[in-house]
């Protein structure tokens, strides 16, 4: 099956690859959730992982250290929508949501975390005042997400336009209630500061005494697990960086050792790995 696993183009992403299919079971393979595993939607809350992402982390998790979603929904989001409960396969997948201030286990199936920023439930009082002051309520969508709120672009008339408009208001308002706005695509997040992927991910990862290490994601708030990884790779240990791409975002393209077509596949890289382990 050797063949049928992409070549890396960097030499840092080959060595990654190397380690992981040298010594599996000292390495950790993580991944986002929405747009790498999950097809991108108008609606996040009819997300849902690829049919064939659950059966391909089955097949892989057995063989490695561990495998991780990290992700910025609420941990008990994504495994619903992701499917995860329960699973035969995945008795030890770890979801660190809220990037990484909520973890669940599946070997326990509770979820453990903080309590909440005092400025999420203060924001998202003033979040109606904001879109109506920048007149962006028609088409946006503000999510939920209990430890943030989100406020989504992609069915406004013009997505890019109302993001834009968006961007700077809502920074403003973050600010003011000692938040931090995440951007994605077409998404801007208000969030507490002081956690995000790649302190989620490098905790994760020195908590495993992992030797190498497999990170996919496909937009902005990816960028702290990349930089993760090449602070792995600093301190000699090897990792590969894979980019689930879009024509949405470029930044992790251009930084990827290794650019896959979406969760589709992400999920074919997943079986192969799986397959090439035996």
């Amino acid at each position: 099956m050797e063949d049928l696993l992409p070549i890396p183009v960097t030499q840092a992403g080959r060595d990654g690859l190397d380690a992981l299919l040298a010594r599996p079971t000292a390495a950790v393979v993580a991944l986002d959730f929405d747009g790498t595993l999950a097809p991108i939607v108008a609606d996040p809350e009819q997300a849902r992982a690829h049919p064939g992402a659950v059966p391909a982390l089955a097949a892989l998790a057995p063989k490695v250290a561990s495998v991780a979603v990290v992700t910025g929904r609420p941990a008990g989001v994504a495994v619903r929508y992701g499917g995860f409960a329960g699973v035969p396969g995945l008795d030890h997948l770890t979801v660190l949501g809220h990037y990484g201030a909520e973890r669940w286990d599946a070997v326990t199936g509770t979820v453990t975390a903080p309590p909440p920023h005092p400025g999420v439930a203060a924001a998202r009082a003033e979040l109606p005042g904001v879109l109506d002051s920048v007149g962006a309520w028609h088409g946006t969508w503000v999510e939920e997400k209990g430890r943030a709120v989100a406020v989504h672009t992609r069915r406004a008339e013009d997505p890019q336009a109302a993001f834009d408009a968006l961007r700077g208001p809502l920074t403003d308002l973050a600010t003011r209630h000692g938040l931090i706005v995440e951007p994605g695509r077409m998404v801007l997040e208000l969030r507490p500061p002081g956690m995000d992927k790649g302190v989620a991910l490098l905790d994760h990862i020195r908590a495993i005494g992992a030797e190498s290490v497999l990170y996919a994601g496909d937009d902005l708030g990816d960028l702290p697990a990349y930089a993760a990884i090449d602070k792995l790779r600093s301190d000699g240990v090897p990792g590969l960086l894979v980019c689930s791409g879009s024509t949405e975002v470029t930044e992790l393209a251009e930084r990827a050792d290794l650019v896959v077509d979406g969760p589709g596949g992400v999920v074919t890289l997943l079986r192969n790995l799986a397959a090439r382990l035996g």
